[in-house]
């Protein structure tokens, strides 16, 4: 590399111009740049852009605390919420709209969206001249008599919630509101079918859910397979979408097939294990590690079986630790190779509906 003097004596001497110095410049930091470049990757999450975001949050999270609580001793709660939800949404004018902060925008959303729904659940609650104050009765399936207003009101909170999120989506245009949507707008409708049916809820709970999530994966893959490429913000809604049906799905699969983890004999473990390798495949298929990460604590409490059983060691739980940390690893350095032969076992129309492989894309 050309250092700096030569470059400036070279001009000196017009060797080259002032011009072409300032390219050979450009060029360096550029290959400089590359040289410390990971590998492509088209899963990319717009977290955060620097340390400025965390130490905005840290603001964020002191003031907000500070204000409820001021508010919460001056007003009552059906005052002090909707206060507080415009005070918040007056902090994203400033940091999400303005400033285009990456990890307060995420935070201020989540924000909003608590603090929008308890306020409308509130007044609902005044005006239909219910107890607001035990909102845990809603999911009380053993309370049958006066249930229903309670839950219906929480319903009908949660679906004006949707729309005022929408709002908020038009208004900062931040991709994880359209998750958050989809949560309240699910969480809505959970809580009107308990409100129907609480004996039928409480008897299919896991298996609702479990649809939930399904329904909510397919919404992400209609994000993503609008984008292929992963260049526009359609594939920061997926991810968020892929992010929230991730353990809806694997958590009630794990309880409804397996009967949760309380009791995993050896057989359960290796089914357990077989569900990782099929959610691997389908993350590999369309370049999303969320399900894998929803798995991996019952993959580790699966090998800990499996070494207890085998009497391999008695440090089940570090061989378990172990042993997963290593399939992470080989999986993180062979994600692209792995992808590569996974899409090439696809019919050639289905392989193009998903993202290429990294790698190939830029050959």
């Amino acid at each position: 590399m050309i250092s700096e003097p030569v470059l400036r004596l070279a001009v000196e001497r017009g060797i080259v111009t002032a011009q072409q110095a300032d390219g050979l410049r450009d060029l360096a930091d550029d290959l400089a740049r590359r040289e410390f470049e990971p590998e492509q990757d088209r899963e990319k999450l717009r977290f955060i852009s620097g340390f400025a975001d965390i130490f905005v949050v840290i603001g964020i999270s002191l003031f907000v605390g500070a204000a409820s609580y001021f508010l919460l001793e001056s007003v009552r709660p059906a005052v002090a919420a909707p206060i507080m939800t415009g005070l918040i949404w007056g902090l994203a004018e400033l940091f999400s709209r303005r400033h285009r902060m990456a990890l307060p925008s995420i935070v201020l959303l989540v924000l909003f969206t608590g603090s929008a729904l308890v306020s409308i659940y509130l007044w609902a609650a005044m005006i239909g001249g219910l107890d607001a104050s035990r909102l845990d009765r809603v999911f009380d399936f053993g309370r049958r008599s006066g249930a229903f207003g309670d839950r219906l009101a929480l319903s009908l909170a949660a679906l004006l919630t949707v729309g005022v999120v929408w709002l908020h989506y038009l208004r900062f245009r931040v991709p994880v509101t359209v998750a958050a949507g989809v949560a309240v707008l699910a969480g809505s409708a959970f809580v009107f079918l308990t409100a129907l049916a609480p004996g039928f809820v409480e008897r299919f709970a896991g298996l609702i859910i479990l649809l939930i999530g399904v329904l909510i994966f397919l919404l992400a893959m209609r994000f993503d397979m609008s984008d292929p490429r992963r260049e526009t913000r359609r594939t920061d809604i997926a991810f968020w979408l892929h992010l929230l049906s991730a353990p809806l799905i694997v958590h009630s699969f794990i309880q409804e097939v397996f009967g949760g983890v309380a009791t995993v004999n050896p057989a359960k473990a290796i089914a357990m294990i077989g569900l990782f390798l099929s959610l691997s495949m389908v993350a590999l298929i369309i370049d999303r590690r969320a399900l894998l990460v929803s798995a991996l604590v019952y993959t580790g409490i699966a090998l800990g079986t499996l070494f207890k059983e085998a009497a391999i060691t008695t440090a089940t739980v570090p061989a378990a630790l172990l042993a997963l940390g290593a399939i992470i690893l080989g999986l993180s350095i062979g994600w692209q190779p792995l992808r590569r032969l996974t899409l090439m076992a696809l019919p050639a129309p289905l392989r193009r509906r998903f993202p290429a492989n990294a790698q190939d894309s830029h050959a």
